[in-house]
């Protein structure tokens, strides 16, 4: 397993915006995505779903508030 490592906001935002991390809301609950979804975010659910089909250097960006 990858270590984890904090990333400042910008940082982060950077990473998204170019294409090499996917940024994900930490929530499983839909409920909750919803209400602290920030744009461009996918939910915990999707990425649970998506996780055969990603890459083992996928970089994921996690959040919660």
């Amino acid at each position: 397993m990858a270590d984890i490592l904090r990333v400042a906001p910008q940082q982060a935002r950077e990473s998204v915006a170019s294409g090499r991390a996917l940024l994900v809301c930490a929530y499983d609950s839909d409920e909750k995505f919803r209400a602290m979804r920030l744009q461009g975010a996918i939910s915990f659910n999707e990425l649970m779903s998506r996780l055969p089909s990603l890459g083992k250097e996928q970089e994921i960006v996690c959040y919660c508030a």
